[in-house]
């Protein structure tokens, strides 16, 4: 199944980019939320190899997943590829800028299953896919107008 969204940010794709890259951020918000996550690599510096071990709760149940960063070019792509017990999920983030000062996100999540049981729940999940596509598409719209808002707040501070 796979899910696809954009977003127009009024904001440079380096910094778009960079705000994607924060992962100590989006480490701390998952954490926020419940989330375990335990980093795997031994990267000093952000890039491709990074990867996280992580536990979460769905529908009930204790979740685990693998992560990795499988493609880090600044600043036009970020790819990652997770795999679980039941699904390998692969997103991709690729940013354009149309306009001097604008960039455009596109998010790309597919996910595939690997057991019987995944495969069962993603066919039930197809019959709400138009549910789930517009929830997707609100969400990658609501982040992309976070990072607009941070970027002006940050040349308001300038």
């Amino acid at each position: 199944m796979k899910f696809s969204g954009r977003a127009d940010i009024a904001a440079p794709a380096e910094f778009v980019f960079d705000q994607l890259a924060d992962f100590s951020t989006f480490e701390r918000a998952a954490r926020r939320k419940g989330v375990s996550l335990r980093r795997t690599d031994t990267l000093a510096a952000p890039g491709a190899g990074m990867a996280w071990d992580i536990g979460f709760r769905f529908r009930g149940r204790l979740r685990q997943l693998s992560a990795e960063i499988t493609r880090f070019e600044r600043p036009a792509a970020l790819d990652y590829f997770g795999k679980s017990h039941g699904f390998e999920l692969s997103l991709t983030l690729q940013i354009v800028e149309p306009a001097t000062g604008r960039a455009r996100l596109h998010v790309t999540l597919e996910a595939k299953p690997r057991t019987l049981g995944a495969r069962l729940l993603l066919q039930s999940a197809k019959l709400g896919r138009g549910r789930l596509e517009h929830r997707f598409e609100e969400r990658i719209a609501a982040f992309g107008a976070a990072l607009g808002a941070r970027f002006a707040a940050t040349q308001g501070a300038a």
